[in-house]
């Protein structure tokens, strides 16, 4: 809108398509960028959000205060219509700063920063809605108790992390122990404030995730999906894709239900948010909450899209800060029948290898059913196993009216799969090169967060390395994960 700013917080993976919906709204767009976030992760865009030319920038100050002057600085008398959560690297910026600048705000949460798993966790709880069982510490003798009573396997993360990042399942006290203070070491070398170790429940069931806009307390659902995670590679939690969950299915129903009660506990009234909810045998448990876009470097959009008939979350973000009129004319829950049938399909590496040609890649691109390809890895590339969302060789959209037609497509691609996608300049055995899920990348490694990279791995990096860095590895990964946020999920 002519003579109106808006500010994206760390525009990075969806937030970048966020942006430049803004942009396409006519805002003058501002990117405000934290004090955690490198310069490396600032490029980790959607393909369609690395032209985009902002109106300013401006770096995180000591204080909100001075960050809220630099931004009225840089918006040069130009009216600020909205602060909106762009990564999740910048959701506590995006609550602190909305408020001093007066405009519609999430505003500070009185249970704890949002972002924080556990804060999450107490607040649904305290709502009366079934919440994960969990300990929380800095010190193993601080869960050492809870771990001790909780049937195994259990769950071992940080209290922030993206991607699977430095998330461990263990099969025994010794394991959990031995990962615990794994991540208190790591995080600790790598200067983190707060550092801190979640204990969980293994939560047994689907996992599914509801995305959501919201405008003063009015929620509406834009899409769900099931992900479809197994173990591979020597890792428990691989992601295989995300499968769109008719609106109307009792699972819809109960999770709709649930996750709206979720937003009323963490007080989240507006914005985008992402939620991911484990449906358990006494029904519905949230895994975490999203206080922003889905990620997955926006590769959902285009399908959601199509599935929607015309609508995702990126423009329906900017709307719920910006357009009243617009938000108020999307339905409360996303249609159904779907107007297609279609699948985000998360690419597996079975191989590794440095890349001499891309055949998969290329036969996926003549399928019928192809809608789009975000991949970082091409000639030159460096690919290892695929053992979380970091590892992972693209992001393939397919979709298409007749489900006969993309069920086959997508057959053939887990075939594909299973024999290779890409022919190596040399090759790595996989029986002597399997990360195991504790497996993070080393420092100057730059992962494949944004599938729009020109490489998946920095040069010079050996599966030797690999091991003999394993603590600094991990150490980094996890950090990475708190700048970044879930799962790009």
């Amino acid at each position: 809108m002519a003579g109106k700013a808006l500010i994206v917080v760390d525009p990075i993976s969806t937030g970048g398509s966020v942006a430049v919906e803004a942009k396409n709204k006519g805002f003058s767009v501002i990117a405000c960028w934290t004090s955690d976030l490198t310069d490396d992760f600032r490029t980790h865009v959607p393909e369609n959000a690395k032209g985009l030319k902002y109106t300013a920038q401006v770096e995180e100050k000591a204080t909100v205060g001075e960050t809220a002057d630099a931004v009225k600085a840089a918006a040069k008398g130009l009216t600020i219509a909205a602060v909106i959560v762009g990564g999740e690297s910048g959701v506590t910026l995006a609550d602190h700063l909305s408020l001093e600048l007066g405009v519609r705000t999430n505003g500070i949460f009185p249970g704890g920063d949002r972002r924080n798993k556990s804060v999450q966790q107490r607040a649904v709880k305290a709502s009366g809605l079934r919440a994960v069982r969990e300990a929380l510490g800095r010190k193993w003798a601080e869960v050492e108790e809870f771990v001790s009573r909780e049937p195994m396997p259990v769950v071992v993360k940080p209290v922030e992390s993206a991607g699977s990042d430095g998330v461990k399942l263990c099969k025994s006290k010794d394991e959990a122990k031995a990962h615990f203070e794994l991540l208190m070491e790591s995080q600790r070398k790598c200067g983190a404030q707060g550092a801190a170790v979640l204990c969980q429940e293994f939560l047994k069931g689907k996992e599914y995730v509801v995305d959501c806009v919201s405008r003063d307390g009015v929620h509406k659902v834009l899409m769900i999906w099931v992900y479809d995670k197994r173990p591979t590679n020597g890792a428990a939690f691989v992601y295989y894709g995300m499968i769109p969950v008719d609106s109307k299915s009792q699972e819809a129903k109960i999770l709709i239900d649930y996750t709206l009660g979720v937003l009323k506990a963490l007080k989240l009234d507006n914005g985008p948010t992402h939620g991911e909810v484990m449906m358990t045998m006494d029904g519905p448990c949230m895994v975490e909450m999203n206080c922003r876009s889905h990620g997955w470097d926006g590769a959902w959009v285009p399908l959601a899209r199509k599935l929607t008939g015309g609508y995702a979350q990126p423009e329906c973000a900017v709307d719920s800060h910006t357009d009243a009129a617009a938000f108020a004319k999307l339905p409360a829950v996303f249609p159904s029948p779907f107007k297609a049938a279609g699948q985000n399909v998360m690419l597996v590496s079975f191989f590794a290898g440095t890349v001499r040609a891309t055949p998969g890649y290329d036969k996926m691109k003549k399928m019928p059913s192809f809608i789009a390809l975000q991949t970082g890895v091409g000639v030159g590339s460096k690919v290892e196993l695929t053992v979380d969302l970091f590892t992972a060789v693209g992001v393939l959209v397919l979709a298409h009216a007749d489900k006969a037609v993309l069920d086959a497509d997508l057959a053939e691609v887990r075939s594909m799969e299973k024999a290779g996608l890409f022919l190596f300049d040399e090759e790595v055995d996989p029986m002597q090169f399997e990360p195991s899920p504790d497996t993070i990348q080393p420092a100057g490694r730059r992962r494949s967060s944004s599938f729009g990279e020109t490489s998946v791995v920095a040069t010079g990096v050996t599966p030797t390395q690999l091991y003999t860095t394993a603590a600094l590895a991990l150490a980094c990964g996890v950090i990475a994960g708190m700048v970044l946020g879930k799962k790009i999920v």
